[in-house]
């Protein structure tokens, strides 16, 4: 699974599903909410989240739209193109998060965060249940991350918000006694190939082992900056700078034991 990014007329994409196979098929899915994503140059930018994973030999896409959540598979040829697998409408909580895990090898379910917390789907049976929703905050809530922890057989995840994380399994209940707590609000929180999540705050860029939320350390900024993860391609970073909406900045830097090098 990769992120990219696109610049258009129309947005900003900060995180589509992008890969030689995808790319140039993506145009083909017919996606029913327009308003929530547009097809350029064989991009579907998304204003909120797309993932693709493979599972027996299938590839999986995930919308994350408006008020639903649709999931398409990969027909091979003579089809060339996503197809409509498993569509959940209607949510009660509005995705603006969503990732799909596969339980022990066998069972799909969507995960998705929310302004109120993090929920999940079970695709086959479409059963709708909290995974984890952070009372006590009174208020609406800005969901990070949803990162699947490695060797946990795709059940034990780390989902990240406001200044916070927490370990939770995706039947709900809490996994480690463990809270972590970023230094400031992280404007983006992402997983790197390291084994290591990054928080990326106006002051400083953290880096934290996704094992244990232990601090491994800091990059501190010049001046503030509102920086944005895109992706993680061979040991460099994508990211970019939002701090003007209008015209956003695309870096690349090269992550090292001290610093952020920007290349």
């Amino acid at each position: 699974m990769y992120a990219g990014y696109c610049r258009s007329d129309w947005a900003f994409c900060l995180r589509v599903c992008y890969d030689d196979r995808v790319s140039s098929t993506l145009s083909s899915v017919d996606c029913t909410e327009r308003r929530c994503a547009r097809s350029v140059g064989g991009l579907l930018l998304m204003p909120l989240l797309s993932v693709s994973v493979k599972y027996e030999r299938i590839k999986f896409l995930v919308l994350a739209l408006k008020n639903s959540v649709e999931v398409y598979a990969w027909a091979p040829k003579p089809y060339h193109k996503f197809m409509a697998f498993k569509s959940f409408g209607d949510l009660v909580h509005k995705p603006l998060l969503v990732d799909l895990t596969v339980e022990e090898g066998q069972r799909l379910k969507v995960i998705y965060g929310s302004c109120s917390g993090f929920h999940a789907v079970d695709v086959d049976s479409g059963a709708v249940y909290d995974i984890y929703l952070p009372t006590h905050i009174q208020t609406s809530i800005q969901s990070h991350a949803i990162i699947i922890l490695p060797n946990t057989d795709g059940i034990e995840l780390l989902v990240c918000y406001e200044d916070e994380g927490v370990y939770v399994n995706t039947y709900g209940r809490i996994t480690k006694d463990v809270v972590l707590q970023w230094g400031e609000m992280p404007t983006s929180v992402a997983y790197i190939r390291s084994n290591q999540i990054m928080g990326w705050g106006e002051k400083a860029i953290e880096i934290r082992s996704v094992e244990t939320g232990h601090l491994d350390g800091v990059f501190m900024h010049k001046r503030a900056q509102r920086l944005k993860f895109l992706c993680e391609r061979n040991d460099k970073v994508i990211y970019c700078c939002t701090r003007n909406p209008s015209f956003p900045s695309v870096r690349e830097g090269l992550v090292s034991n001290s610093a952020l090098l920007r290349l």
